[in-house]
């Protein structure tokens, strides 16, 4: 079982292992990883969406632990907010949210389905935990 403790010692290697990537996958363009809009939301099974927010949540839980010591970044960093702004959903409720979301909206499918969690449930919750 990885510990917070182990993440925290992974601090020095973690950029420097993200390095090393980089220069090996350098061929890798952007054209060829898309960014998850609602185009491809709407079009994708619900095993894919959930494997997408899964892997949002491991980020956010990842870089959130990784920054847990400086103060500044864990109060006003992305992570942070994302997971105070998201507590209380559920994989299921926040897959319901955004199919909802882009059936409402299809005008706006091309809006980044990162974009739609921050604006629609993130940002609104953190208004109204204040």
């Amino acid at each position: 079982m990885i510990t917070v403790a182990s993440f925290r010692t992974l601090r020095h290697a973690v950029p420097a292992a993200f390095m090393v990537l980089l220069l090996t996958c350098g061929g890798v363009g952007a054209a060829e990883v898309p960014l998850v809009d609602g185009t491809h939301w709407t079009r994708s099974s619900d095993e894919v969406k959930k494997a997408y927010l899964i892997g949002l949540a491991n980020l956010v839980q990842v870089e959130a632990t990784y920054y847990a010591d400086n103060p500044a970044l864990n109060e006003s960093g992305f992570s942070p907010r994302v997971a105070r702004g998201m507590k209380g959903q559920t994989l299921a409720s926040v897959l319901e949210a955004l199919d909802k979301w882009y059936a409402d909206h299809p005008e706006q499918l091309q809006r980044p389905v990162v974009e739609t969690i921050w604006f629609e449930m993130v940002v609104p919750a953190l208004r109204q935990s204040k």
